[in-house]
């Protein structure tokens, strides 16, 4: 072995060790309790990755692409870090490149919100910003190329980056935490589709270990996942990104994998922005979009369970803190530019938790497929 190789391999170890005694220096998120008076006998549960040091569910990946590329061969000392993202995988990233010493590049939509764009270089990284969505990738792999880096490739190597038997798994971890509740085998899991890596996590798992647990993944309005989970087409495509930041996409993305999910929701924006004031106002802090989208299908499989007159549990994810979005979705002003004015449907979704009654636009609006398409 030459003396560059041994080189390498040495600071590849130390780089895996820094991460795995960051791993150690960070408690689990909690898992918090939601009341749901109007749906008895249905305790929901919220998975809260806002209290990762980076402040989401973003966190986890992040980990795993490093220590995937680490062990890979693709990461070396001075590598450049190069990712497409619309902000939180981005931030993370930029946690744990700075972590190793490493230089860190996010090539993201101009869209992003600036909040997001200073926690990145809060973290040490620089920003790229693009003006068409569909361009960050092969920005990213122009930036990588040209800066002999790597380009992580979330959307690829998300579903095949995290080990979904063990290490930082976040299912195995919510069944840990819920060994002591009245119902410790959720009826459902449920997340919302970005990279799709957390819905294949789930999947697998519980396939894995042989649960009766049921899987909805959830989407976004301006995205292609939920009509690719419905005719399984790999070209679709949109011309527009999506508005609720780091779920929804305009392409089919190779880490959503459809199978490992028995329904899925298409949630419009509007009932998305709705739920999470909803949900921010009853837990008195600022929770982001995508857990608004989250929380309208939990909602919906605690309603269908209710119906069917069963009583069990429900986990889905806090995904973010909502503080990052104070000059977009929690601005007035903002939403309604984008027509997303939600006031009456923000009281619909208080109503729902407080005494069960669905909203019939709702009803009306949401798309479903799989296990959740018949009405009820």
């Amino acid at each position: 072995m030459s003396e560059l190789q041994e080189h390498r391999r040495t600071w590849v170890r130390q780089a895996i060790r820094r991460i795995e005694a960051d791993f150690q220096r960070s408690a689990d998120t909690h898992l918090l309790p939601l009341a749901l008076p109007g749906l008895p006998g249905v305790d929901l549960y919220l998975k809260d990755e806002s209290s990762h040091p980076t402040g989401s569910l973003k966190h986890r990946l992040a980990r795993s692409l490093f220590l995937h590329a680490l062990c890979n061969g693709w990461l070396h000392e001075g590598s450049t870090v190069v990712e497409a993202s619309s902000g939180s995988t981005a931030i993370s990233e930029a946690y744990f490149a700075r972590l190793l010493g490493l230089p860190f590049v996010a090539v993201m939509p101009r869209t992003t919100s600036p909040a997001k764009v200073e926690a990145i270089a809060f973290q040490g990284g620089r920003c790229h910003l693009v003006d068409d969505p569909k361009q960050v990738y092969a920005e990213s792999e122009r930036i990588a190329r040209e800066t002999g880096g790597h380009y992580m490739d979330q959307f690829t190597h998300a579903e095949r980056a995290t080990d979904w038997r063990a290490n930082n798994n976040i299912a195995d971890s919510i069944f840990q935490q819920l060994r002591h509740e009245p119902h410790p085998v959720p009826h459902w899991l449920v997340a919302s589709a970005g990279t799709g890596g957390t819905l294949a996590t789930l999947g697998r798992y519980v396939r894995y270990c042989r649960h009766d647990t049921l899987v909805c993944g959830v989407d976004a309005e301006h995205s292609v996942l939920f009509e690719h989970y419905r005719n399984r087409d790999p070209a679709l495509t949109l011309a527009r990104g999506s508005r609720i930041e780091g779920i929804g996409r305009p392409r089919v993305e190779p880490s959503f994998l459809p199978d490992t999910m028995d329904a899925m929701l298409k949630v419009p924006d509007r009932w998305s922005l709705a739920a999470m004031l909803a949900l921010s106002e009853r837990l008195g802090r600022p929770v982001g979009g995508s857990t608004g989208t989250n929380l309208i299908a939990a909602l919906w499989c605690a309603s269908r369970m209710q119906a069917e007159g069963r009583a069990g549990s429900i986990v889905t994810l806090l995904c973010d803190d909502g503080r990052r979005y104070q000059t977009s979705c929690f601005d007035a002003d903002w939403r309604r530019g984008q027509g997303l004015d939600c006031a009456d449907a923000q009281a619909q979704v208080a109503r729902w938790m407080d005494t069960g009654a669905v909203p019939d636009e709702l009803h009306a609006a949401m798309a479903r497929a799989g296990a959740l398409a018949d009405p009820f």
